[in-house]
């Protein structure tokens, strides 16, 4: 039978181990595998950087939620993004957002300081502003991020690789804020995928790790699998396991933040000291009709609110709740809240008041409480 991405999910694609019975798969930690009398491996591994066997085993069911033909996993979010920007020409015209993750943003910047790539950005809004900044024949990638940090505005991820696609270039999706259980980007015409698996996928604030999936295994995927056996970037057995456990709940993790969300947005609406509710599941937002196309199962637990009294205000609502821990990090089972602007620095375009929220699967009035009191101290 057929089965569907939740069950896969929950079952881990029943790998479970066949010595014992256990339901769960072990774990692996060897960094070397076993050779016969002919100098033969035993099994199909020999090392474990290049791939591990529960590495491949949690890759194996990530790809299956994505409907990929393949997927790595990486020691970061960063690193992941670093390995795809590795199998550029050197020189070559990279598209992207201007509002994004600001840390692939510096490394974009860092990359272009030293020659390696070109760089044009757009709003992701703008439909028009993407079209004209991918340039046919020059351009080789363009990079978008949906819902975009911090801001959550959202790109349409079939039109960009539509865009793309008729210049010769490839889309790459950084999909950390619209994970597979609500958005299969590859199958919108996406050529690859990376997430910060140590968001939503791991989902429990434990692992460091990151991933990419592909369409194809082509030229471009050899590359990045060179790639990540030369510099090493692999996680660990352990965290790995962990990214797989993660993995086993995401469906319901995600459901479960998504109406916690839209519940605290909804209450952030009218609550007197917000300017600006910035959530993509609010029909009144800009990019809603784009994000119920794309994000088919809840539109996900993160959320900005822009308040009237300004940055300082921004900094003592962060300071003063109870239940949403002052922290960096988004999609784990807790909620966070974070003054965002002096995390990323004075070049970032974040405005200064604004407060993102990332919401657990704690009970919602509780959430709602704890910001309207923090609110009504500040």
């Amino acid at each position: 039978m057929t089965k569907r991405p939740e069950t896969l999910a929950a079952q881990a694609l029943h790998q479970t181990d066949r010595e014992t019975g256990a339901v769960i798969p072990p774990i692996h930690p060897a960094t070397t595998y076993m050779r016969d009398e002919n100098n033969a491996l035993v099994g199909e591994m020999d090392y474990r950087r290049p791939k591990g066997p529960t590495e491949m085993q949690a890759a194996n069911v990530l790809a299956a939620l994505e409907g990929a033909a393949d997927a790595r996993l990486f020691s970061s979010g960063l690193a992941a993004i670093a390995a795809i920007l590795d199998t550029l020409e050197i020189g070559a015209h990279v598209v992207a957002q201007t509002e994004m993750y600001y840390g692939a943003k510096k490394l974009l910047h860092h990359l272009a300081a030293k020659g390696l790539i070109s760089l044009t950005f757009f709003e992701p809004h703008d439909k028009m502003g993407l079209k004209q900044a991918v340039q046919a024949g020059k351009t080789e990638l363009v990079w978008i991020e949906t819902p975009a940090n911090p801001s959550w505005a959202v790109v349409d991820v079939a039109y960009a690789a539509e865009i793309a696609h008729a210049a010769g270039a490839i889309l790459g999706v950084d999909g950390t804020c619209s994970p597979p259980c609500t958005t299969r980007a590859l199958d919108l015409g996406a050529d690859l995928v990376m997430h910060s698996a140590t968001k939503y996928l791991n989902g429990h604030s434990d692992v460091l790790m990151g991933a990419v999936v592909t369409k194809s295994q082509d030229e471009r995927w050899e590359k990045l699998c060179t790639g990540h056996h030369l510099t090493g970037a692999v996680p660990s057995a352990f965290d790995s396991w962990l990214m797989m456990r993660g993995l086993r709940t995401l469906f319901v993790r995600f459901e479960r933040q998504s109406a916690n969300a839209l519940k605290v947005a909804e209450a952030m609406k009218a609550h007197g000291a917000v300017s600006h509710v910035l959530y993509p599941g609010l029909e009144d937002h800009p990019g809603h009709a784009i994000a119920a196309r794309q994000m088919t199962n809840g539109f996900g637990g993160l959320l900005s609110i822009r308040l009237k009294g300004g940055p300082e205000a921004a900094r003592k609502l962060c300071a003063s709740t109870e239940v949403f821990l002052q922290a960096t990090s988004i999609g784990g089972v807790e909620s966070l809240i974070e003054h965002r602007k002096p995390i990323e620095g004075p070049s970032s375009p974040t405005p200064d008041n604004l407060v993102r929220l990332s919401c657990g699967i704690e009970a919602a009035d509780d959430l709602i409480e704890d910001l309207k009191k923090a609110l009504d101290r500040t």
